[in-house]
């Protein structure tokens, strides 16, 4: 008993430790116009010393002379710039606070097949790391589960918000998918003999497969109304066969990616390829059968002997220049911050600086379905936006001074910060 209340307090100053207290912003009051800056509006080029009205959390004009409504708060941000709020995909952010802490970490579902899975439902709004990512621009996160095979469903959720509900933005977009490797693992941890890896390999396929006739089976019994039973594991799938969700398929090597693509063409899924690390051997066909990727390895040493030392890098200029349609994530929870120096930095590796701010806006915004309210500036839109001191995608340059999520001033105060002002003052 001794050893069961030591375990649950632990648990509980591990779950109070993982909440930050800054108070979400309150609904917009009064007309805002944001004064004489640059505004980046990712569909109309930029417009330099240009005024931007918002009110009740919607633009409502852009321009010069702009008529005031009564009662306009007026923010001079003379020299500074403005973009649409950065659209995070592919992270976990809210669904792990300590890898280390069993109790804070609830990115997966136990099982392989797991559709019914919801990312938000596992979403912790108060988490210490959300306010760090949204310091660097950050309005909206795509909350992912993960596993190995059918991993659930992620929502759009804002990064300020009291719960999952005042801060969806759209829920249960689609069914992710981690496709089976296909390859050999070389890695020194591997116990595995080849043959074995085969074998598990070929499992792990079959019972994709297996996963996704018994979904069809269902949704094909439903509409022809002689269901005699109800699961909740296809019931989440349905979506996928009358193409009202997504199926978000993670794979990195080209021989899966290949498999993936065959494999929706097959059931004429609404696909959108995640991770990716090789679409750029492939980027023809891609853009050719029109799939949508999110780039998600931005970073990191090339995967081959033979590949050039810039591969990662310059992957989002290749994939432009075949004409893919793409945006960059940045996978993961607290590293999801440096999202918008990783468009920066594919832009120092050939990508055009519109299609880089494109995609991790507008891109976004369009894969999450959410493009007509988010990923641009434009009246009617929302006013989620970030005004910067600097170049928002330079890593030296950029300063967020103000951010807005639905016209509601965002609290920009973080746990880092709390920690950098505490020890300036250290004798």
């Amino acid at each position: 008993m001794k050893r069961l209340m030591t375990a649950v307090f632990t648990a509980a100053l591990s779950l109070s430790a993982a909440a930050h207290d800054m108070v979400p912003g309150a609904p917009q009051s009064q007309p805002i116009l944001l004064q004489g800056g640059t505004l980046h509006t990712v569909t109309n080029g930029t417009l330099a010393n240009t005024d931007l009205l918002f009110e009740n959390g919607q633009i409502i004009a852009i321009g010069n002379n702009i008529p005031l409504p009564p009662n306009t708060e007026v923010l001079d941000i003379s020299g500074q710039h403005v973009y649409p709020g950065l659209i995070a995909l592919d992270t976990t952010l809210g669904l792990v606070e300590i890898e280390a802490v069993r109790a804070t970490d609830d990115q997966q579902e136990t099982g392989m097949i797991t559709p019914e899975v919801s990312g938000h439902i596992g979403f912790n709004p108060d988490s210490e790391i959300i306010p760090t990512v949204r310091f660097n621009g950050i309005t909206h996160a795509q909350i992912v589960p993960q596993g190995n095979l059918i991993r659930g469903r992620s929502s759009l959720l804002k990064t300020d918000s009291w719960t999952f509900e005042d801060g969806a933005e759209a829920l249960n977009v689609g069914v992710h998918v981690s496709w089976p490797r296909v390859g050999l693992n070389n890695a020194w941890w591997e116990r595995r003999s080849p043959a074995e890896q085969r074998k598990a390999n070929a499992e792990a396929r079959n019972n994709l497969e297996r996963a996704f006739v018994q979904a069809k089976a269902y949704y094909d019994a439903k509409q022809a109304g002689v269901l005699t039973a109800t699961d909740q594991r296809w019931e989440a799938m349905l979506g996928l066969f009358d193409q009202t969700s997504k199926l978000f398929i993670h794979a990195d090597d080209q021989r899966q990616i290949e498999q993936a693509i065959d494999f929706s063409a097959e059931y004429g899924f609404d696909m959108v390829l995640m991770g990716a690390r090789d679409a750029w051997r492939i980027a023809e066909r891609l853009a050719a059968q029109n799939i949508t990727v999110v780039y998600g390895a931005p970073y990191g040493l090339p995967s081959r002997l033979d590949e050039p030392y810039d591969q990662a890098y310059a992957t989002p200029s290749q994939l432009a220049a075949a004409g893919v349609n793409f945006a960059i994530s940045y996978p993961g929870y607290w590293d999801i911050r440096n999202l918008a120096f990783a468009a920066g930095n594919a832009v120092a590796y050939g990508l055009d600086r519109d299609q880089a701010l494109a995609a991790i806006t507008l891109k976004p915004a369009q894969v999450m379905g959410v493009d007509d309210k988010l990923g641009s500036l434009e009246v009617g839109k929302q006013a989620s936006l970030v005004v910067s001191n600097g170049d928002l995608m330079d890593q030296l340059g950029q300063k967020v001074t103000w951010l807005f999520i639905d016209g509601r001033l965002v609290d920009l105060n973080n746990r880092h910060n709390q920690l950098y002002q505490k020890y300036r003052q250290k004798p």
